[in-house]
């Protein structure tokens, strides 16, 4: 491959990373263009002010003229990179990308061979002055070539490889031997330059990845919570149907996708409904009046079935989503959820059952797919991720150097976003682990109080962030409960986070300890905007959040109250809210109190 190529393809190999999550290289290559085209104007400037600078310092040379027919090429090929910039400017076209990114290394290899031809022209021509301000232009362009290219580290190696070379020739062929030893340092400073532009370039390509998978992400659970508002909404009206139109008339509704049988008490059909020969493949003559546990469940699992259906007609109680592997027609066996429903007279005698059978084949089949997402989520995107972090604080704090204030926004903008789609990332691991029940919870016999406080210390910085402080109102009371120290925290630190980030600058977010009797009440109390009353009911559902606007200045993925609630209930406490007297809102979690 040629440089010109590798400057434009450099992003190829990052292109075959986790397909999950790492955007087309298409995307990256406009990344990268946009990027670098936006550093142009910087440079042209920067390139007509040298030859300016030169051309004056040379002009009384022996060869002047030479100066002038150099400076006006030099003049030309930074007209013909304008007119480049000016092109990318006017171009909508974003599937162009690797287009311009090659004239653009083509530009790179003409703007160095001017400097280039600037040190075998005229070092050896000139006086030790105007060999030293030479030098210095050198220096000064190959340096400043690392911020102008730093977004594709092959397109600074073309541009600094005509500069390079010539100059460190004219060196190693001058007579003094103080040069000749400088034109070894040249080839050792390119390597280096070239060295701290890769490394320029990989923290621009995570940044880049970063962004596009945050992208990505967020507007597929954007889209998710849409689907799951609209479901519930869906399965509420229908909830409302089946009320208005009576039960029988409900469950035996011709289009229901669920399979219903009416059966008598000896397990013999009734009445059997399309959905039913759909899934099963028996046609309802030839249940009819024939005990379909014989059709539907292999030998080895009717003594079971014949407990469970003689204790609900003991019990006369409904017996409800009973998962038992079913055999259809064809011999092939399904995984069926079954709900038994007797219907009893009022001499207190059942006349029928109606049997709800739903196939969950399906279901069980993503319930393992999402187990796997799960992990691989866990492996493949939070590791990774937590090295970039690492890498974006590494530039942004100036260990690898100061970059410019350009490039710092950028990496500065990567930090941020990867922050919160590692959050997104934890939490959601958290509610997997909380809804499977395979997150562990240890639970001892510890002062309450004593994890409050510790709580308001761990969260004071957070709260500095926001210009908000954390106080406590009145005593903080010594009851002990039994919970797990480090998910109490959690549940405090999700609760003090909210508050300091909606409320206002300068505010005081008050926390409280109330004796409840056989339960202590540990509240937190902020002065910000305040929650709907259309969405109270849904505040502690996931991916709930009020203020969408707000909740994208102030972060947050709609999962920490969730999370909250769910690790609570594990701790036998529950969670609340209520609105405060003058604007604000308090929400609260109780405990029960160990002697």
């Amino acid at each position: 491959m040629n440089p010109i190529a590798a400057a434009t393809e450099a992003v190829r190999p990052s292109a075959r990373a986790d397909s999950a999550v790492t955007p087309e290289p298409r995307l990256l290559v406009a990344d990268r263009a946009a990027q670098l085209y936006s550093q142009l104007p910087v440079g042209l400037a920067a390139s007509v002010a040298i030859i300016v600078v030169a051309v004056y310092a040379l002009r009384y040379s022996s060869h002047g003229w030479v100066v002038y027919g150099w400076a006006g090429m030099a003049l030309a090929i930074t007209a013909a990179r304008a007119g480049l910039w000016w092109g990318f400017q006017r171009s909508a076209n974003t599937g162009q990308a690797r287009r311009w990114m090659r004239r653009l290394a083509i530009g790179a290899l003409a703007n160095g061979t001017i400097w280039g031809v600037l040190a075998s022209m005229f070092f050896g021509l000139t006086g030790e002055h105007e060999q030293l301000f030479i030098l210095l232009v050198l220096a000064g362009v190959m340096v400043g070539g690392i911020s102008m290219y730093a977004a594709s580290w092959p397109m600074y190696a073309l541009y600094g490889a005509p500069i390079a070379l010539p100059f460190t020739y004219g060196l190693a062929t001058h007579e003094e031997h103080l040069l000749q030893a400088v034109a070894v340092l040249v080839p050792m400073f390119y390597a280096v330059s070239v060295g701290v532009a890769y490394r320029l370039n990989q923290l621009f390509l995570s940044g880049f990845r970063s962004q596009h998978a945050y992208r990505k992400l967020n507007a597929e659970y954007t889209a998710l919570n849409q689907r799951l508002a609209q479901q519930l909404e869906e399965l509420s009206v229908a909830r409302s149907q089946v009320e208005a139109s009576g039960r029988k008339l409900a469950l035996f509704v011709e289009r229901s996708p669920i399979a219903v049988f009416e059966l008598d008490p000896q397990g013999r059909a009734l009445h059997v409904n399309p959905a039913a020969e759909n899934i099963f493949g028996y046609g309802e003559n030839e249940l009819s009046g024939r005990v379909i546990a014989e059709y539907l469940f292999p030998p080895e699992r009717r003594l079971e079935v014949a407990v469970r259906w003689k204790a609900m007609l003991h019990t006369r109680q409904p017996a409800m989503l009973l998962r038992q592997r079913t055999r259809r027609r064809d011999g092939n066996e399904i995984v069926c959820e079954w709900s038994l429903t007797p219907l009893v007279n009022s001499e207190g005698r059942v006349i029928s059952v109606i049997a709800q059978g739903r196939d969950i084949t399906q279901q069980l089949e993503a319930e393992r797919l999402k187990q796997e997402f799960t992990s691989t989520l866990s492996h493949e995107l939070r590791t990774p991720l937590t090295s970039v972090i690492g890498a974006l604080q590494l530039v942004n704090s100036g260990v690898v150097g100061a970059p410019d204030a350009e490039t710092l926004e950028l990496t500065a903008i990567a930090e941020r976003n990867s922050q919160r789609l590692l959050e997104l990332i934890n939490d959601l691991l958290d509610l997997e682990k909380i809804e499977s029940g395979k997150l562990p919870v240890e639970l001892q016999v510890m002062p309450l109080d004593e994890l409050v406080r510790e709580a308001l210390v761990l969260n004071r910085a957070y709260g500095d962030r926001f210009k908000v402080c954390f106080e406590v109102t009145g005593e903080l009371l010594p009851a002990r409960v039994r919970v797990d120290r480090r998910r109490v925290l959690q549940v405090m630190t999700n609760l003090l986070s909210n508050a300091a980030k909606f409320s206002p600058e300068g505010a005081v977010v008050e926390v409280s300890m109330l004796d409840q009797g056989a339960q202590v009440r540990v509240g937190v109390h902020d002065r910000g905007p305040g929650i709907p009353a259309s969405f109270h009911a849904r505040i502690f559902s996931r991916f709930a959040q009020a203020d969408m606007s707000l909740t994208r200045q102030k972060g947050g993925t709609g999962l920490g109250l969730a999370i909250c609630k769910r690790l609570l209930e594990l701790m036998g406490g529950r969670i609340g809210f209520s609105e405060r007297a003058g604007g604000g809102t308090t929400f609260w979690f109780e405990l029960p109190k160990q002697a």
